[in-house]
Formats: C-alpha cells, structure tokens, sequence
C-alpha cells in the first residue's frame, strides 16, 4: 500500500510537506503543491480517511435524525438536506427512529464519540432538555424545542394557520374539522420550562398552526373540531380519522390535515357523493408531491423545503465551525448571521401573509413564491426568540378550495 513516505520520496519532499497538501492545512507553495499532487497520481495514492480525520478533529459526515423517511414530508425535507450538505462537502448519515431499534441513541452516541460532526433533530423526543443540553456537540433542533441554548428552525405555523383560517373564513366555512397527531402534543412542555417558550407549552411548534387556525376561527364564530390520526408514522390512522370524520359530523364544509390527510380526505368525500370545492373545501399543509397525487390539486400550505435545508445546513455548518462547545449551546441566543440577518424586516403579521398568498399552482407556486424569495439567501428567514429561526410558508391554491 502506497503511503505519505512514497509520496514524500517521490516528490522529493519531506513527509510533513505531503501531510499538509493532503489535509489542506498550512501553507505549502504553488510549486511544491505541484510536485506532491503529481505524485499523489502517478503513485495512485489515496489519503487514509481515518488518518485525516483524527488529524482535523472531523469527519464531514452529519447525522438527520427524522421520525421516517416513509413520510413524503419528510422524504421531502431529507432530499433537500442531503443536497444542501453535500453542497457543503458534508456526508449525510440518515436515522429514521420508528425504523431503528435504538432510536435515536445511537447517533447521539456517535456524535459524542466525535463520529460524526452534527446532527439535525427533526424527530419526536422522549429524552428532557438536560439530556440534549448536556451532551456538548453540535445539534440544531428543526420544528422541535429540545432544550435551552439548542438552535432551532422552524416553518412559520403561526402564518400559517392565519392564511388557513383567511381562506376559510373569508369564503364562508361554516364547520372546519382538523386532522393531525395526538392532541397531547399540544401541552408536552415540562412544566418547569418557561411557557413562552413554545405556544400552547409543546416542545413541537409545529402544533402552531392548529392553535393559531382555532384562535382566529373562534375569534370568526365558526365552528371547529379535532380528529387524531395517531402518530406520524401512522398512516393507516388518516385513513381512518377520514372517515371518522365524515361519519361523525355530517354537516362538515371543510377539512385541514396534512398533505397525506387531505388526500384521503379527497378520496373518502368522492366515495361519499361530496362535490369539490361546492360542498367541502381541503385544504393540505406541507405542500409535498402528495399534493398533486390526489386526484385533485390541493389547495396546500406550502412549506419551503429548499430553504428550511439552507438555514439547517447553515445553522449546522455554524456550530460545527464554531466548535463543539458552542455548536450545542453557543450562538442559540440568536440566529446565526447568514440565517436571519435580514429576518427583521417581516413586516406585520397581516403584511406577510398577504404576501405568502399564491395564484399559481403548486408546481409553480414553488418558483414564484413571494414570501421566501431566493431560498439560498435565507433573507426571508425570521429570527424568532430562543435561538429559534422561522422561515415563512406560502397559502398555493388549488382544486379543493373555493
């Protein structure tokens, strides 16, 4: 086996010269560069990985840890992460917890192991913040609050659940039923944690939507209730939240779930004789390529996958540059600078949601999408409290809504 030694001989260098062109590390002359990479060819050396990455103290691979990757959102959002780290130079090292028997233990075990560089959190935890906060490696949490000093991002769900409830509202919904998780997610918050840290005390701000939505349709007079489906992973429950739903309320104009929800609530109100748009509207939140499968183009709450990737991956390549230490505490007291240096100027609530409103269809809603602008620049993004940065969402219509 060919190693820095021949190298060295053969360029006529010494072996510390080889060692820094190889780890790109120090200065080494253009000249001198030259001769060790020719000879690197012509002796068809390759680097011992291992070597290099005990030397940098790295191993440019980062962990995602999702709940599944059978979910098309978050089969969406892995796809767009994997992207944006290999745009990085990053390997991407994917845990889905319902599918792996540790959960995910393991990957917090190689992290701390210095196996890997970073994680992004993006599944459910049953770990308490002391956990997360104590293993002093860099993590950034997305749509989950793991604990005091971890960065987080999130969509806007508070927009969301306006531009929702706008739409609603304003074309005369008169009895909206939502579908989504178990309702104990909405109060899952320690209670020795300061509730402003997440609406209504959850560790999951993706429940933001929900509660914003029945806010503004009790302020409205309009009625609403709530179906569980079960957890994430649970496909079967949508199916038959669906048709709870429509067995127990009859009177039922409207129906809000996610991507996967509503189209098989599209599915079950045909079966049951329901015109769409005239007689029940749907609207679809995540905005993935389920949206476009369910034999209507749902209306949809888009969230914008290409730019939650960059702020994650920027937020991740922050702490990890920044150093262990501070990657899991340091610099969650605000956003990091490429996130949300621009994040301050949203404007109202009222003016960002009438700027997140689309005309065009969801394929190319995606292209035109006023509220997020250029995703790679994260200029939309927004600075929330709690190392929190909320990149907002966009209201795409569709052939369910009127």
């Amino acid at each position: 086996m060919v190693g820095m030694r021949d190298v060295a001989r053969k360029a006529g260098v010494s072996v510390s010269t080889v060692s820094l062109v190889v780890n790109n590390a120090g200065y080494v002359s253009t000249d001198m560069r030259a001769k060790v990479e020719a000879a690197m060819r012509e002796l068809d050396y390759i680097p011992n990985e291992l070597a290099r990455n005990l030397y940098r103290d790295r191993t440019d691979t980062v962990g995602v840890i999702v709940p599944t990757i059978a979910h098309p959102f978050f089969a969406s959002l892995t796809s767009a992460l994997q992207h944006e780290f290999a745009e990085r130079g990053l390997k991407t090292l994917l845990c889905s917890t319902v599918d792996a028997d540790k959960g995910e233990a393991e990957y917090v075990d190689m992290l701390q192991r210095h196996m890997m560089d970073g994680i992004v959190m993006a599944a459910h935890t049953a770990h308490p913040a002391d956990y997360w906060t104590s293993i002093g490696r860099p993590i950034v949490a997305f749509d989950r609050y793991l604990g005091p000093g971890i960065p987080s991002v999130d969509s806007d769900h508070e927009q969301g659940g306006r531009l929702i409830a706008r739409q609603l509202i304003d074309s005369g919904a008169r009895h909206v039923v939502l579908i989504g998780g178990p309702r104990a997610q909405f109060h899952d918050l320690a209670a020795h944690v300061d509730d402003a840290v997440a609406d209504g005390n959850t560790t999951f701000p993706t429940v933001r939507y929900y509660l914003t939505l029945e806010h503004e349709l009790d302020a409205a007079g309009v009625r609403h209730d709530y179906v569980e489906a079960g957890e994430v992973s649970e496909f079967a429950g949508y199916a038959a939240a669906a048709r709870e739903l429509f067995d127990r309320f009859d009177d039922v104009d409207a129906v809000v779930s996610s991507d996967t929800g509503a189209a098989l609530c599209v599915q079950e109100a045909i079966r049951r004789g329901f015109s769409i748009p005239r007689d029940l509207q749907i609207i679809a939140y995540d905005g993935t390529y389920v949206a476009d499968a369910a034999g209507l183009r749902l209306s949809v709450i888009r969230q914008d996958f290409a730019a939650l990737a960059s702020v994650l991956a920027s937020r991740l390549s922050d702490c990890i540059a920044a150093g262990a230490g501070e990657g899991a505490a340091g610099g969650a007291s605000k956003s990091s600078a490429g996130a949300a240096g621009a994040a301050g100027d949203a404007g109202t609530a009222e003016a960002s949601d009438a700027a997140a409103v689309s005309g065009d269809g969801l394929a190319d809603g995606v292209a035109g999408d006023t509220a997020a602008g250029d995703a790679t620049d994260n200029a939309a993004a927004q600075s929330g409290g709690f190392g929190e940065t909320v990149v907002p969402v966009t209201f795409v219509p569709g052939e369910t809504t009127r």
